[in-house]
């Protein structure tokens, strides 16, 4: 379908609210409360209502395969590339064809064949027990170093953040190296992987683990509002932003893209062009503590408080596609 003039959401932020009729029908895997007000806001600002259906990003990624031509679905959301990706590869993705999209986003967080883009994104950083860790690892390489034996914990292989991190490691070192610094990681281990990133904070808390690895916002959440074992043992957290030396964090993106059999192409656009304009990612900001992709839009104060940091220079997208990869390494050496 061709557009003529200013998307929606394009216009929005010349103008200000402006009404639509229509829908949209959002395949989403995001599970933050805070989101509830940003779908709010937009229907308020454009009529267009949000469906909602949510689940994990590969059971959505399904779904819309299923579903064919006839697919309702309007815009996929994921929290990480390596799903926005995958997506893209099973042809369920259409182009997104938006002006705003690469004028906001930086080339680095977006998908160079313009079928998808993030709209939020995320620090993966290493997390100490500042009592017991006197000198905490730099890098993720030093995760690996026999040093720690015993003291680290993690997600499982299968998460998201696990097989992107791998796979940026992958990229930037290739595979035998990814493989041995993922062996190192596994023979250091405190316990079994298992639970998501505030349970690895709070196994620091409880004295379990030592050393962990976690998205940014999870510590910062704990300082913006009560979190039940977090919260309160906040003090005993130290942090690093890992190769600040070398290339840099390693980021993670929340990306959109559009359906390919989308029915409602133009408020889906208009949706993630809404998701990039400055009210929506100070949403994302205060309301999750995510950085936002959009230049000029501060983080939120809990995470401004953490401090600058080098990000990883690397495309993105060009360490998506070894996210597979990844998963054989992890399941070759018995990584659970």
């Amino acid at each position: 379908m061709k557009r003529q003039g200013l998307t929606l959401a394009a216009a929005l932020v010349i103008a200000g609210p402006a009404f639509a009729a229509g829908e949209i029908n959002l395949y989403s895997s995001r599970h933050y409360d805070t989101d509830e007000a940003l779908y709010a806001n937009f229907t308020e600002q454009t009529g267009i209502t949000v469906n909602r259906i949510e689940d994990k990003a590969d059971v959505l990624i399904e779904r819309i395969k299923s579903e064919g031509e006839l697919s309702p679905a309007d815009v996929l959301l994921t929290v990480d590339v390596t799903r926005i990706h995958r997506a893209d590869e099973a042809g369920i993705l259409q182009p997104l064809d938006s002006e705003v999209v690469n004028e906001v986003v930086p080339a680095s967080l977006r998908d160079e064949s313009g079928h998808w883009t993030g709209v939020s994104s995320r620090a993966r950083i290493i997390f100490y027990d500042k009592e017991d860790v006197t000198e905490p690892p730099q890098t993720y390489e030093e995760l690996a170093d026999p040093k720690y034996k015993g003291m680290v914990c993690t997600r499982s292989s299968s998460n998201v953040y696990m097989l992107g991190l791998l796979a940026s490691v992958i990229e930037h070192a290739g595979e035998e190296t990814a493989k041995a610094w993922a062996t190192g990681l596994k023979d250091n281990l405190a316990r079994e992987p298992q639970g998501g990133d505030t349970d690895q904070l709070r196994a620091i808390i409880s004295g379990e683990c030592d050393i962990v690895v976690s998205n940014h916002y999870y510590f910062a959440r704990g300082f913006r509002k009560e979190v039940s074992g977090l919260t309160d043992g906040l003090d005993k957290l130290g942090y690093v932003f890992p190769n600040q030396g070398d290339r840099g964090t390693h980021v993670n993106i929340s990306g959109a893209g559009i359906a390919a059999h989308s029915p409602n192409e133009d408020n889906a656009r208009a949706f993630i062009e809404y998701l990039l304009t400055a009210d929506a990612q100070k949403m994302l900001a205060d309301g999750n503590d995510e950085f936002p992709v959009a230049e000029g839009v501060s983080a939120s104060p809990a995470v401004q408080d953490m401090g600058d940091f080098k990000r990883d220079s690397i495309q993105i997208a060009e360490f998506a596609p070894s996210s597979a990869t990844a998963q054989e390494i992890y399941n070759e050496i018995g990584y659970k």
